[in-house]
């Protein structure tokens, strides 16, 4: 691996770790404007805003794009709105430190789809790393679990998000990343729109509110996409997964230097697990923990 190789992949992570952050994030600042706008109400909002914010800056991203790579697109964002649509539904019928959980079981099924969908052979210290990162979300979430409508749909959304991931490792590359996420985060948009248009759609009424969907669009979902998107061009879908499962981790962080919750036994174990996880593939050798991957066209 050249000099110039290893400095990307390792902004790449950096990348996906900050998105993680910036999701950690939204937990406290939306959690009391979710009162006022229904979910899916505010999905349709804040990823109509992101692709207005992505179209104004770059107009002319999308007609770059192949058909090949605009069909891709496509099929990352429903996806992921489809994903973000069960996630939904599963926390009107479980828990949230349970959806929480169960969402974050992505880190599980990515390399399980990789190996399947991309003949990816996982090392076995991933997937150390990856058992060390679902026993860390439970313990940071979990207190008491049972297996119900909620959790089973919940679960989906989690494939589905993982499916989101290789994909992305698999199809992205640098090049295209602006006009990939645009067109993802137009379909995101029509999805949730058209999940929630029936009965109505409730806008925001508080300057604060429309700050936080704001920060939601254009910061988290405009440019944490674009990120991922990019950074995925660089790093294998497992990888990934385990950086991004920092998510729970900065959450409970936010929230407690935030929200004035307290600093618990189990936000330290779990959190430090899901660090030691993310640090485990990062510091390790590259040619222990990740092979190639291949690129495949759909």
């Amino acid at each position: 691996m050249t000099e110039q190789t290893r400095r990307t992949t390792l902004l790449a992570a950096l990348a996906l770790l900050a998105l993680a952050a910036c999701w950690g994030s939204t937990f406290f600042l939306i959690k009391d404007m979710l009162d006022r706008v229904p979910t899916l109400d505010f999905l349709a909002v804040r990823f109509a805003i992101a692709s207005l914010a992505l179209l104004v800056v770059a107009p002319r991203a999308i007609g770059r794009l192949s058909p090949v790579v605009r069909r891709h697109s496509a099929v990352l964002g429903l996806l992921y709105g489809v994903a973000q649509i069960l996630q939904t539904a599963g926390l009107a019928h479980t828990p949230a430190s349970i959806s929480g959980f169960v969402t974050g079981l992505y880190v599980v099924c990515t390399p399980l789809l990789a190996a399947v969908i991309l003949r990816t052979r996982i090392p076995p210290i991933t997937w150390a790393a990856v058992a060390l990162a679902t026993v860390g979300l439970g313990v940071l979430a979990l207190n008491g679990f049972s297996i119900g409508y909620g959790e089973l749909i919940t679960l989906a959304s989690a494939v589905l998000y993982a499916l989101h991931i290789v994909g992305l490792g698999a199809w992205s590359n640098a090049r295209d990343a602006i006009g990939m996420t645009t067109l993802q985060v137009m379909v995101i948009a029509v999805v949730c729109t058209l999940a929630t248009a029936p009965d109505g759609i409730v806008l925001p009424d508080r300057t604060s509110d429309w700050m936080s969907v704001l920060y939601m669009a254009v910061i988290v979902g405009a440019l944490g996409l674009l990120g991922q998107t990019w950074a995925q061009a660089h790093l294998p879908p497992t990888r990934s997964a385990i950086i991004m499962s920092m998510e729970p981790v900065f959450a409970s962080f936010f929230a407690v230097w935030l929200g004035g919750e307290n600093l618990t036994a189990r936000l330290l174990v779990g959190g430090a697990m899901v660090l030691v996880a993310m640090l485990t593939v990062e510091l390790a050798p590259r040619r222990v923990v990740e092979g190639e991957v291949p690129h495949i066209a759909v």
